[in-house]
Parts: C-alpha cells; sequence; structure tokens
C-alpha cells in the first residue's frame, strides 16, 4: 500500500527519525572490569583468546615502531561498541571480521564501533594498524629504551602503551610476536621461536607461545643480543639473551639456572612452560621483572658489584618463582599481588635459607617487627591500598613481598610442614595456565589442612593489625606511626 497523505507522511518520518535518535549510541567512554585497584583496566564483554602482534623497528629506540595487533575473541555478549586498552600510539585503521570499523579514543581506551553488531558467543578477528611508541616517562612502563635496543616491562598495567589489549591479567590468551629489524640486531620474545627470515638489510622473527599468558608478562627484546642456550632439567631449553659484549662476564650468573630450576621442580613441581631463561637489559629499571618464560633484569644488577652473590642468586630464584606463582597461576584481581609477590619472596628466602645459611626465621621476625607499619602504609597483604596517583608501580611495597611471605610463613606454623608443601604443589597443579584468588587460596589451604582456615587468614590477610605468630608468642610488631604512603 502507497501512503498518499501528507500529514500521515510527515508523522511517519518524524516517528523514524526519533527511533533514530533513539538508536544512537551514547558517547565513547573508557570502560573497566571493575578491579578495585584499577577500576579502567580490562574491558567488559569479550574474552580474548590470541594475539599476532607484528612489530617493525627501524634501528632507533627513540622513534615510534610500526605495529599490526590482530586480536581473536569470543563475545559474551551482544557488542555494538568494543573497548580496548590502547594509550601510546597512533591509530591509522580498524577492521573488525574482515569490515573497516570506526574508532575513537576515550582515556585510555580505543573504542572501536563495528560495521555490524557482535552477536554473544561469536568470534571476533579485530585488526588494529597502528604505531608504537617507546618514548614517555621511563617510570610509566611499557617499552624501556636499553643501551642498544628495546624491552618490555608491562607490569602492572603498561601493556597497553605497546599495543591495543584487554590489559588485565584476567584474560589470558596465546601470543604470537613477529618482530621485523635490521639483520645485525637479535629480535627475541616469549615462547619459542617459529621462523627466522632473512632478506638482507631486515630480518623477521616470529615467536609463539605455547600456553595462555597475561598482557603484563609480554617480552620482545630487541639489540645486539647473544641468545645462548643450555638443558636444564627433563631437557627443558634454557635461553638465554644477553648484551653481546657481556656474554663472558655473565657467563658465571648464566649458568647457575638449571640449578635453581631443579631446586623449584623439587619443591612445587614441573617447570610449567615450554623454555625459560635470563634476559638482561641494559638499562636501569629499579627492578627485575618476571616476564614469561624470559625473566627480565638489569645489567648492573650482575655487573655493577653492589650486591653479595647470595643475594643475587636469590633475586634469580624469585623471578623463577614468579613462573608458577603469577604467570602459570595469575590473580584474578590486582589485590591478588600478595599471592604471586609473597609466594616469590617465600622461595627467594627459603634458597637463601638452604644455600647461603641465611635463616628464614630471622627474616620473618624481622618482618614481623615491621608489619604494622607495613599494613598501615600501605594496607593488609589482600586488601592492598590503591598506587599513588600518577605512581602506579607504588602498589609493589613491602607488604606485598616480605608482608605477605610473613602470612606463609604462619599458614606454615599453623597446619605444618607437610601440609604447607601439599598446599604449595596443589595450588600451582590445579590452577596451572589459569586465574585464580585469594579466596581460592584460602578454600584449598582448608581443604588440605582439614579444618575451616577462615579466621586464619581473615586476620592474616585483611586485618589492619599483624595478628600474634603461632609459635612465637614473643614476636613483636612496632606501633605504626601516622605516616601514609598513598
Amino acid at each position: 500500500m502507497l501512503l498518499t497523505s501528507r500529514r500521515l507522511r510527515a508523522a511517519l518520518l518524524a516517528a523514524a527519525s526519533a527511533t533514530l535518535v533513539a538508536a544512537t549510541l551514547p558517547p565513547a567512554a573508557p570502560l573497566g572490569i571493575g578491579d578495585s585497584l584499577f577500576p579502567h583496566l580490562g574491558n567488559p564483554g569479550y574474552d580474548v583468546l590470541a594475539y599476532d602482534i607484528a612489530f617493525t623497528y627501524r634501528g632507533s629506540n627513540t622513534k615510534p615502531l610500526d605495529a599490526v595487533t590482530k586480536i581473536e575473541a569470543r563475545a559474551a555478549r551482544r557488542l555494538e561498541r568494543i573497548n580496548l586498552d590502547f594509550s601510546h600510539g597512533t591509530v591509522r585503521t580498524v577492521q573488525v571480521n574482515g569490515r573497516p570499523a570506526e574508532f575513537t579514543t576515550a582515556g585510555e581506551d580505543l573504542v572501536v564501533e563495528p560495521a555490524a553488531d557482535v552477536e554473544p558467543g561469536s568470534r571476533m578477528h579485530i585488526t588494529v594498524t597502528h604505531t608504537s611508541d617507546p618514548n614517555g616517562p621511563a617510570d610509566a612502563g611499557g617499552w624501556v629504551r636499553t643501551g642498544d635496543g628495546l624491552a618490555m616491562a608491562n607490569q602492572a598495567d603498561a601493556a597497553h602503551r605497546v599495543f591495543p589489549c584487554n590489559d588485565h591479567p584476567s584474560d589470558k590468551a596465546y601470543f604470537t610476536f613477529r618482530i621485523t629489524a635490521p639483520s645485525e640486531l637479535t629480535a627475541v620474545a616469549n615462547g619459542v621461536r617459529t621462523v627466522k627470515v632473512w632478506t638482507g638489510p631486515t630480518t623477521t622473527w616470529a615467536y609463539r607461545t605455547k600456553h595462555p599468558m597475561a598482557t603484563e608478562l609480554a617480552q620482545v627484546s630487541i639489540g645486539r643480543s647473544a641468545v645462548l642456550k643450555r638443558q636444564g632439567p627433563g631437557g627443558l631449553v634454557v635461553r638465554d639473551v644477553v648484551p653481546a659484549a657481556d656474554r663472558e662476564e655473565l657467563e658465571p650468573w648464566l649458568k647457575k639456572t638449571p640449578e635453581h630450576l631443579e631446586w623449584m621442580e623439587k619443591k612445587v613441581g614441573r617447570y610449567p612452560f615450554e623454555t625459560y631463561g635470563v634476559l638482561v637489559a641494559d638499562a636501569a629499571t629499579g627492578f627485575e621483572l618476571e616476564t614469561q618464560t624470559l625473566s627480565l633484569f638489569e645489567r648492573s644488577l650482575f655487573t655493577g658489584g653492589e650486591f653479595p652473590e647470595w643475594y643475587v642468586d636469590a633475586v634469580m630464584v624469585h623471578e623463577l618463582a614468579h613462573q608458577w606463582f603469577g604467570n602459570s597461576v595469575s590473580p584474578g584481581t590486582w589485590s591478588d599481588l600478595w599471592l604471586n609477590e609473597g609466594h616469590a619472596t617465600w622461595y627467594e628466602a627459603t634458597y637463601a635459607e638452604e644455600k647461603s645459611q641465611k635463616p628464614l626465621e630471622t627474616r620473618m621476625r624481622e618482618a614481623y617487627k615491621r608489619s604494622d607499619q607495613w599494613r598501615a602504609d600501605a594496607g593488609p597483604p589482600a586488601a592492598p591500598k590503591p598506587p599513588t596517583p600518577g605512581e602506579k608501580i607504588s602498589l609493589f611495597r613491602p607488604v606485598v613481598y616480605d608482608g605477605s611471605a610473613l602470612a606463609l610463613y604462619a599458614l606454615r606454623q599453623t597446619i605444618g610442614t607437610d601440609a604447607f608443601a601439599q598446599l604449595e604443589r596443589t595450588w600451582v597443579r590445579e590452577h596451572r595456565d589459569g586465574t585464580a584468588t585469594t579466596a581460592d587460596f584460602t578454600a584449598l589451604a582448608s581443604r588440605i589442612a582439614g579444618r575451616d582456615l577462615t579466621a586464619f587468614f581473615a586476620q592474616w590477610l585483611y586485618a589492619d593489625r599483624t595478628p600474634p605468630m603461632p609459635g612465637h608468642p614473643d614476636w613483636r610488631s612496632t606501633a605504626p606511626t601516622a605516616r601514609e604512603e598513598s
């Protein structure tokens, strides 16, 4: 039927216009998954399955790299927009499922509007052509400029300064990296190498992880590097990446790793990944970092002569322990950070006790003295205060290291050495390649101990004051002052 009434046609046109206005999407806004410490980190509505990231490095670590990030994800709900975390590069084009998509930025989010809505349960393929800028504040994270190139330090929330992603450890995915660089340089990334193609002036390298990984653990190193290989326990390939000029000076340290691996495997079980090694960077970061399969260390830790050998040895074990605690088993939220750092500190201190006669009890007693002050400054282990504004790395305070190892010490005192050892092995076995929370850990501890430990964990992980130490009624914690760190 053809309507001819002018008044009726005008009414229908007005109604249609009103419908179009009503369907217009609200202004783009940054989203988050509700992490209490990083409220805008991560994005709701989808689960990333895999990243395929290509970087082109032209020989200068002060110029942006050309990059293409491909993301395969599954939609958890109908998506009219897709928010990605990305804040430090220029976006040139975006495609969703092979079709050009509109995009804008909001805060530290790249907000993508696909040509067609993504249906719940369906897979989506996102391709972002962009740059990746290594410039910016050195303490902001992301790319780290080294003496001969670049490396990555993405913890806690800086992977999105390097590539578009869902930048929260609860959304782990498989990674493929493709790096094209001048042929006189060497490019290395997480996982195992799958491709090396020489084209004369440039070489393209590809690496792939065999296990899912959190974005904060991604690693790409480009520089004048030597790649040194040796065998670890069970035939594991140990791959170290060091400045080529320092390979002989660093060898006494590098050859320690197979023994470190054997020691950790006796404590908690088989190493969880396809390879391991040490990445030594000519950079002043102020920290070492457990990037998955390839832990990042400052060159000066090994060559500066500032620290005794036993301490450096223990720090190497700390980062190795993270491959189980934090990497294979990743935190469900950033408030679960104590599970990562408390355990890594525990094995660092235990190694120092067994190998260098540095008593664990002495270290824990000293930690107990300071524990009340640490809690006052930064919150209890499992309920940390947010990082200082503008200093996100300040989340890594003493309470999440020795203060959290102290809670593990109290737990061992309470349930006994055998039950504690069983708990550690069971934890990394049951949650391998996944994420887990403090609630998961406390439930498992109760199950293995054969009794309800709710009251114990409420005091040790959430109370403002440190509870009495089981077995050490004489230990005292210094009353906190009024100072605050955040």
